[in-house]
Order: structure tokens, then C-alpha cells, then sequence
């Protein structure tokens, strides 16, 4: 058996044994009975001038917001001041776990992705949000991301912004090849297959993608993991999961160029016939709705820049859901982030008041206009109401996480699923490398090491 890059597993260990060796007034971890202090229970009322930090992951937040941000706590705050920080995606585990426990360096709030949710808030690592949840929305905030931050019914990460999985492809290439939109799981892999040549992917899909790739699980009704109790278990063997890997692997080798070794590809740049490099191009990709903004030709603005015209001339490509087995559309892993409060802050009133402005339907609002789906569903229309718009609101609907599971950090953290991608997209047999990596992903799931 190859030997698994275990490096990141330790990162629930490691928040578990800061979070015992706190000071007395921390909040207890998850799953005592031991309620997290509220800031009137705990804390006097912030000082004039303090500052507090905000940890955003990656540049998904544009400027625009981030200035609203600071401008809005500083007008709502007097004296008080926000500072915003950007962490990388590939860091922000790492820097979360060395910065969460310390409170002398803790941020006060921090986006965090939200299959990463789970790792922290099971180690206490995030303040009780449970008293602020219905000023904040309530059950009108979109619910698969409050689950992933949820444990024992008490709320410690809330969704920040969400996004949707569909399909970009190239209306003139599939029409030059007499092939139609499909309106099943099957006619889609029936299609891409026609589509594809030696210079170009029907579908361009890396073989390690597995964030696009269980997708197809989904849509077969499969799960990656189950619970019972507080107690996960890797359901990879399940028939309706084997039957959704098999379909994956069939679609990739019959309709994609990519080598079985890619992931991570920008895949928006296939569309543009390879003209950023020496990427092949492809008749259809899958991609976050965001990805619109990086299709087309480029050209030069009014300022000199290098842009791309895909948003003034659409007839580039066009887009669809992807079909369900049987029709309608079926379940795609929703990409997007959650939002919490250091358990070790030491400004919480101020982090709470940093919290209401981004529930507010201003800022909700700016969110859905820079085309990040707002986390509260009365503001969704400010996404608009066009295709993209209608697309991501109806692929969300219906949208799934990854496992809610203490140990899902340390998973991605060690590309264990990009091993088992890869070796299905180079031919293994599904069925035996769902039950190898059920052992391996079982124990993970739980948070152990061995």
C-alpha cells in the first residue's frame, strides 16, 4: 500500500491539547457540558480604540467589500478599528491551528472554508454563536453550511458566502458536432464522448479533481461517510457511491486529455482554445460560477489592462446544470465559506458587532452583486436574474458537503481522496480501492493518527 501523507492529521490533536492547557475562562470544548460565556457573562464592554482582526481566506473578498468593512466598523465603533488580513487557502489549516489557541495573537474573526469547519469546531477552537443566530438570520441562512459548524445543537460557524458547480462549454463546438444539451447523467457522458479528439477534451477534468468528481457520487444517491452517534464511517463501498465512482471514472477516460495526476486546473482557461499556455482546449468544463469572469478573448481596457471579453460577447460559451441520473439536476459539491469567532478573542463584543454588519442586507447585498452567493436566502436576488444567476441559485438548492467530520481537515490536508481519484482515473478496480481506502479514511474521519 502506498504510504498516505499523514503530515496534517495532527491538527486536531494539536488544537485539543492547546484548548486544555487555556486559561480557566476559555469556553470548554465541544461536546461538554460546559456552555461557552457569553461576552455579558465574561467580559467588560470593549475599550475605546481597541482594534480587532479579520482573517479572510484567499482574494475571494473583493476590495470593494473589504474597504465597506473597515469603514462600516470604524462608523459603528467610534474609536474601535478593524484590521483585515489575508491568509492563503493552502496555509490557512496551518495558520489557524497556531493562531487559534494563542490569545495574544488569536484574529478575532476568521473565514474558514467549510469542510474545514468541522476540524475546529469540535476542539472548541470557535465562540458559541448559538445566542446570535436568529438576530443574524436564522434558519433564512443556507443550512448545509450552519450544519458544518454545528455540534450539539450549538452554532459556532455560520456561512459567509456560498458558490455553485456547473457547466461552461462551447455552444459552437458542440453544435459543429451535432450534439444537443443533455438532459441526463448519461447523455452528458454520451456527449463529451462524441465531443472529444486527440487535440481536444470533450471534458476536461483532471484525474485528482475530486471536488468535481463526487459530484457524480451524489447524483447516484452515495455518500462519502455516515455517523452514528458522534462516530463516522467511510462509506465508499456503499453500491450507490461505487456506482457514482464508476461513472466518474467513465466519463474521464472517455471524454478527458487531462493526465490522471492533475488537479487544481483552471479549467476556465480551457475554454479559451489554450491560448493562456499549453493547456489544450476543451468543448466543456466544470467550474464555480465565478469562473464566467475569466472566459473570452483578452483584450486591452481603457486603462492598459489585459482583460478578458468573455462578459461583452457570451456567444463564447454558454452554460447548463448537471443533469441528475434521471433528469433535473443533480447534486454538486457547493464550494464556499464559513465565518466564526476565536473562542480566545479578547475583544468578542466588537467580533459580534463585526458579525452583524456582514449579516446585514448591505452587506449581503454587495456580496450577491460581486457574484458570491449570499449567505441569507432573502438576499440571493441580488445575484441577479440572469443564467448564471438562475443556475447557481437552483445547483445550490440542491448542493452537498463533505462530512461534518472532527477529522475532514486533516483528509484534505493529506490528498487522501486525490490518491483515490487518481488511481480510479487511471483504471483501478472502484470496488477494491473503495474497501482500501474505507480503512484508511475510517480512522481519519474520527481524528486519529494510526
Amino acid at each position: 500500500m502506498k504510504i498516505l501523507r499523514f503530515a496534517a492529521v495532527g491538527v486536531a490533536a494539536t488544537l485539543a491539547l492547546a484548548a486544555c492547557s487555556s486559561s480557566p475562562s476559555t469556553p470548554e470544548p465541544s461536546g461538554t457540558d460546559a456552555a461557552s460565556p457569553t461576552q455579558s457573562e465574561t467580559e467588560a464592554p470593549a475599550p475605546e480604540g481597541a482594534e480587532i482582526t479579520l482573517w479572510l481566506a484567499g482574494g475571494d473578498t473583493p476590495d470593494e467589500l473589504r474597504e465597506y468593512l473597515k469603514t462600516t466598523f470604524a462608523e459603528q465603533n467610534p474609536g474601535s478599528t478593524l484590521v483585515i488580513e489575508q491568509q492563503e487557502w493552502g496555509d490557512l489549516v496551518t495558520a489557524l491551528t497556531t493562531a487559534l489557541p494563542d490569545a495574544a495573537n488569536t484574529p478575532d474573526v476568521v473565514e474558514i472554508g467549510n469542510t474545514q469547519s468541522p476540524t475546529f469546531t469540535t476542539v472548541g477552537a470557535f465562540r458559541d454563536l448559538s445566542p446570535l443566530y436568529d438576530e443574524l438570520g436564522g434558519d433564512k441562512l443556507l443550512q448545509s453550511f450552519v450544519e458544518v459548524g454545528t455540534v450539539d445543537g450549538k452554532k459556532y460557524a455560520l456561512p459567509y458566502y456560498f458558490g455553485s458547480r456547473y457547466m461552461f462549454y462551447r455552444p459552437d463546438i458542440w453544435s459543429a458536432a451535432g450534439v444537443e444539451v443533455p438532459g441526463t447523467l448519461g447523455e452528458f457522458t454520451e456527449a463529451v464522448a462524441k465531443l472529444r479528439t486527440n487535440d481536444m477534451s470533450g471534458f476536461a477534468m483532471g484525474g485528482q479533481d475530486w471536488r468535481n468528481g463526487i459530484s457524480w457520487v451524489f447524483a447516484h444517491g452515495g455518500e462519502l461517510a455516515t455517523a452514528e452517534g458522534t462516530t463516522w464511517t467511510s462509506t465508499l463501498s456503499d453500491p450507490k457511491t461505487i456506482a457514482g465512482l464508476e461513472a466518474w471514472q467513465e466519463v474521464y477516460q472517455k471524454a478527458s486529455n487531462l493526465p490522471a495526476t492533475d488537479r487544481d486546473v483552471a479549467y476556465w482557461e480551457f475554454l479559451n482554445d489554450g491560448t493562456d499556455g499549453a493547456a489544450p482546449p476543451a468543448a466543456t468544463i466544470m467550474a464555480p460560477g465565478w469562473a464566467r469572469w475569466s472566459i473570452g478573448d483578452l483584450t486591452t481596457n481603457d486603462a492598459g489592462d489585459e482583460v478578458r471579453d468573455g462578459m461583452a460577447d457570451e456567444s463564447k460559451f454558454d452554460i447548463f446544470a448537471l443533469p441528475g441520473v434521471d433528469g433535473g439536476i443533480a447534486p454538486v459539491f457547493a464550494g464556499g465559506s464559513n465565518i466564526a469567532i476565536s473562542a480566545q478573542s479578547q475583544n468578542p463584543e466588537l467580533a459580534e458587532n463585526l458579525l452583524r454588519i456582514i449579516f446585514s442586507e448591505e452587506y449581503q447585498t454587495l456580496l450577491g452583486q460581486n457574484g458570491l452567493g449570499p449567505a441569507h436566502s432573502d438576499y440571493v436576488s441580488a445575484l441577479g436574474d440572469d443564467k448564471f444567476a438562475r443556475t447557481m441559485i437552483d445547483t445550490a438548492a440542491g448542493s452537498k458537503l463533505t462530512p461534518a467530520a472532527p477529522g475532514w481537515a486533516a483528509i484534505e490536508g493529506a490528498l487522501v481522496y486525490e490518491d483515490l481519484f487518481q488511481k480510479i482515473a487511471e483504471g483501478g478496480d472502484v470496488t477494491a480501492l473503495a474497501a482500501e481506502y474505507d480503512a484508511i479514511l475510517t480512522p481519519m474521519l474520527n481524528g486519529q493518527t494510526s
